[in-house]
């Protein structure tokens, strides 16, 4: 599959550019699969890179798509990323469905990637011609979230390091965004949120952030197209308690497995995925 990898810069709108993978199925096809990773991973992730062929050896046509500032594009857009850009990356299937369009469209997104994938089914379905939209383990409310990261251990020293490598990266192609004593200053997610959120996004506090993103409450009202959210109950980021804080909509259909952790859903040995076998069920189903 990697070897049959097209490279693509895809426009997202007001001259964004977004940095994609395609491969084209052996077999003629009307079906695209677009793939979307998690925060601070990319599109060669292992998890996008084991659903992608799982579905590639299925006869899908697959996108992967790195959002803003992840895998290596920090140098195409000046401003940085955050986590309400959905907009863009509508922008960027849309274009690459231009060029190149099919007849049955699926999204699937990873993590922070299924919080976007969710949030564009119910705000652009209809524009990207989606049959269905799967979410894994997606944060429904970011603040807790981030709460479960700041309690400390291995997920919040792996996602300080990844977010101030990228930052650091960043610099290398924009240093008059001017950051820099400030990085090195910055230990925590919680202090990177306080500096970066009122400095570099549209809102003033990390928590006005955290809320434009939530998918809690009517958030995803405007949902008619199928979409399964799935999570598991032992998820140590993602609480499973918070979709009760959403106001569900009847398209939407939840699976809570009791093991899986964070996008894992290891089932045997060999280190297979069920959440590969399950996106080929859903997609195919749709």
């Amino acid at each position: 599959m990697l070897a049959r990898t097209q490279q693509l810069l895809l426009n997202g709108e007001n001259g964004t550019k977004l940095l994609a993978e395609f491969n084209r199925a052996t077999q003629e096809n009307d079906k695209l699969a677009v793939l979307l990773h998690g925060w601070e991973g990319s599109s060669e992730s292992t998890y996008i890179l084991s659903a992608a062929l799982h579905l590639f050896q299925e006869n899908f046509n697959v996108l992967r798509v790195n959002l803003r500032d992840h895998g290596n594009s920090r140098h195409l857009n000046e401003a940085l990323f955050n986590s309400t850009l959905t907009h863009e990356v509508t922008g960027a299937i849309t274009d690459f469905q231009r060029s190149q369009p099919h007849r049955n469209n699926y999204l699937a997104g990873f993590s922070l990637g299924g919080s976007f994938t969710l949030r564009m089914a119910a705000d652009s379905g209809d524009e990207l011609s989606l049959n269905t939209a799967v979410a894994i383990c997606p944060p429904v409310d970011p603040a807790h979230a981030m709460d479960k990261l700041m309690s400390g251990g291995i997920y919040h020293d792996h996602f300080l390091q990844k977010w101030r490598a990228s930052l650091q990266n960043k610099l290398l192609y924009y240093p008059e965004l001017g950051y820099q004593d400030t990085l090195l200053q910055c230990n925590s997610l919680g202090a990177l949120h306080d500096f970066f959120v009122p400095n570099f996004t549209p809102y003033d506090t990390p928590e006005n952030y955290f809320s434009a993103y939530a998918l809690t409450g009517d958030r995803l009202s405007q949902l008619s197209l199928p979409a399964y959210l799935i999570t598991s109950s032992d998820d140590p980021i993602v609480p499973v308690t918070d979709i009760a804080l959403m106001n569900k909509p009847p398209a939407l259909h939840i699976e809570t497995t009791k093991f899986g952790g964070h996008c894992g859903f290891i089932e045997n040995y060999c280190l297979e995925s069920w959440t590969d076998k399950r996106l080929v069920e859903i997609f195919s189903h749709h």
